[in-house]
C-alpha cells in the first residue's frame, strides 16, 4: 500500500511577475505592471496542482531559510501537500523572474538558489518517500546528477514522470526511466539535438524519434493544438479544450501533475493526457502559477 500518490521531486521558487505591453529588445527598456510575488517552481507547481485535484502528494526539495521559503512552506501545506522532504537552508530560496505580455504568453528567468543545492545524498537520504510512493514525477531545475540518484532510488513498482525543463541532453540510464517523457516543441528539439536536423514540423514525427531514444513513453505538449502521445503500441493526437487564456505560467507543471497522478490511478497514458489537457486549460484562465491550479471539481465542470 502507497502512503503518496505522487511524489515531486523538484524546485521551489518565489515567482516575482510583472506584466508588460511587450517585452523588451537588447538594450532597452520597457514599463510594466506592479511587482506580484506568487509561491513557484516547477516541483513546487506539481505538488499543489497535484494535491488540488485529490492527490496524496508530497515534495522532496529544498528552500532557503528566508521570507521567500516560509511563503512556499504555507503553499505547500494550505493545498495538503506533505512537506517532510522539503529541506531548509544551505542557500537563499530560488527566484524566478517572470514577465507576461497581453496574450499571456509568458518568459522566464530563474535563479537557482537552494534548488542547486538540492543533492544526490539529499535523495539517498529520502528513500522511505521513495517506497511510499506510487508515482515520482522530476524536472531539471535542480542538477541533473540529483534527478539521476532519483532514478536509482525508484522502488521497482513505481512509475517516473520527467518534464525535462529547462532542457537539456538527458543520460541514457534517465531517459529509459522516463514513463512517459514530457516535452514541449523546443524542449524536444534540445533533446533530439543533432537527430532533429532535416526531421518535419509534424510533431508525430518528433515522438517517434524521442522514442528511440530510449523513454517508455513520450507525450509533446502542443498549447492551443492538444498534445500527442506515443508508445510502443503507437501515436495518438488529445484535442485541446479551447478556453480564454489569460497567463500560461504554471500550465505545463498542471498538466503534468495531473497526468501523473491519473496514471497512478490506473488511466491509461491517452486518457491521463485528455484529462491532464483540461486541467492545463483551467489552469491558463487564471493568473499566476499555484493561484490558477483547479481543483477536481472545477475540472469536471468544464
Amino acid at each position: 500500500m502507497y502512503d503518496y500518490d505522487l511524489l515531486v521531486v523538484g524546485s521551489a521558487n518565489a515567482d516575482l511577475v510583472i506584466g508588460v505591453e511587450r517585452r523588451p529588445g537588447a538594450g532597452e527598456t520597457v514599463l510594466g505592471s506592479d511587482l506580484v510575488t506568487h509561491p513557484g517552481g516547477k516541483g513546487a507547481n506539481q505538488a499543489v496542482a497535484a494535491a488540488r485535484l485529490g492527490a496524496r502528494t508530497a515534495l522532496l526539495a529544498r528552500v532557503g531559510d528566508d521570507a521567500h521559503g516560509r511563503l512556499l512552506l504555507d503553499s505547500q501545506r494550505a493545498a495538503g501537500v506533505d512537506t517532510v522532504g522539503v529541506l531548509v537552508g544551505g542557500a537563499p530560496t530560488g527566484v524566478a523572474l517572470i514577465t507576461v505580455d497581453p496574450s499571456g504568453d509568458n518568459s522566464i528567468v530563474v535563479s537557482p538558489g537552494a534548488n542547486g543545492r538540492l543533492m544526490p545524498q539529499d535523495v539517498a537520504a529520502a528513500g522511505s518517500l521513495f517506497h511510499a510512493s506510487r508515482v515520482v514525477s522530476a524536472q531539471l531545475e535542480i542538477p541533473l546528477e540529483t534527478v539521476e540518484q532519483v532514478v536509482r532510488s525508484l522502488a521497482p513498482d513505481s512509475r517516473f514522470v520527467l518534464n525535462p525543463s529547462p532542457p537539456r541532453r538527458l543520460p541514457a540510464e534517465v531517459l529509459a526511466a522516463c514513463d512517459p517523457l514530457i516535452v514541449n516543441e523546443h524542449e524536444a528539439k534540445v533533446i533530439l539535438g543533432e537527430s532533429a536536423a532535416g526531421v518535419s514540423d509534424e510533431p508525430a514525427d518528433w515522438a517517434r524519434l524521442l522514442l528511440a531514444k530510449g523513454p517508455r513513453s513520450v507525450v509533446i505538449t502542443l498549447g492551443a493544438q492538444g498534445a500527442l502521445v506515443a508508445s510502443g503500441e503507437g501515436v495518438t493526437r488529445i484535442a485541446a479544450l479551447a478556453v480564454d487564456a489569460v497567463d500560461t505560467t504554471g500550465a505545463g507543471d498542471a498538466f503534468t501533475a495531473a497526468l501523473a497522478w491519473r496514471l497512478g490511478a490506473g488511466a491509461s497514458l491517452e486518457e491521463a493526457a485528455a484529462y491532464a489537457s483540461r486541467v492545463g486549460a483551467a489552469a491558463v484562465t487564471r493568473r499566476g502559477a499555484q493561484d490558477s491550479f483547479p481543483t477536481a471539481q472545477e475540472v469536471g465542470a468544464l
